[in-house]
């Protein structure tokens, strides 16, 4: 029988998490007819053995080539049987079905893409969503996930939101809406291809929708010494949608972010 959903999950080195993942997915699912996909980007460790001998029903796509995420999404979606996916990270632990997610999605023809409440391993309070990129976030990025003061401590007072991006760490949509925009731009190997891929959604009239009353763990692999691939992110983002002078001020804020993140660094302040 053909699967209703396609879960897909990119993995790179990703072994010590693999267990977790599936085994939440599997339970929190088992109400729905899924697949799993996953493709591995080369992985130095045995994460490809491990899904061979202990998940045979997981289609591994074991590739050679390090994609990066969103390429590693689009390869692996070319073999998703689903009439909807769930693009979600490896390092995350889902706590809550998935069934009620997937019946919100399938009920409103409105939205384009749905995220869940995220939290760390302590399973405390993590931003998931926020606004698309303008002057002042680019000159503080943390204001890129102020969306409201619920979204800054994490206390909601509704059942959903409409937000401008979701994390990329979980998505779910139906798969005619990732062909139409044509999956993740691969432009973008690491950051930020999720806030682009939802500024496609938005850009077809679709809602990107925030629920907070489900929950998944994200052990989150985001450090200081990755902020240069975050800028980069964002340098792209820009030049693919601003123009004229909102391009021109939008990217000296960058610029300036720029500087005083190498400054901090060589400072040791960050």
């Amino acid at each position: 029988m053909r699967p209703e959903l396609s879960v897909i999950i990119v993995n790179y080195n990703g072994l010590n998490y693999l267990k977790d993942c599936l085994d939440a997915l599997y339970d929190k699912l088992k109400e729905v007819s899924i697949e799993i996909i996953l493709i591995d980007n080369n992985s130095k460790d045995e994460s490809c053995t491990f899904i061979k001998n202990n998940y045979p029903q997981v289609k591994l796509i074991d590739s050679k080539i390090n994609y990066g995420f969103g390429k590693g999404n689009n390869e692996a979606v070319k073999s998703a049987q689903g009439d909807y996916l769930l693009l979600i990270n490896n390092d995350t632990i889902v706590l809550d079905s998935l069934k009620p997610v997937l019946d919100y999605l399938k009920s409103d023809k409105t939205i384009g893409c749905i995220g869940i409440n995220m939290l760390n391993k302590n399973k405390e309070y993590l931003p998931v969503a926020g606004v698309f990129p303008n002057f002042s976030n680019m000159f503080q990025m943390r204001k890129l996930l102020e969306i409201n003061s619920e979204f800054i401590s994490g206390n909601f007072s509704k059942t959903s939101y409409n937000v401008d991006w979701i994390s990329g760490s979980f998505l779910m949509l139906k798969k005619e809406i990732y062909l139409k925009i044509n999956g993740f731009d691969e432009d973008y190997f690491l950051y930020v291809e999720d806030v682009d891929f939802c500024k496609r959604i938005a850009n077809i009239g679709l809602k990107r929708v925030f629920l907070p009353g489900y929950n998944y763990i994200h052990f989150v692999g985001f450090n200081a010494s990755k902020k240069p691939l975050l800028v980069k992110g964002y340098e792209i983002y820009i030049s693919k949608h601003f123009n004229g002078f909102n391009k021109l001020i939008v990217s000296a804020a960058l610029r300036v972010n720029k500087v005083v993140k190498k400054v901090k660094r060589l400072l040791k302040l960050d």
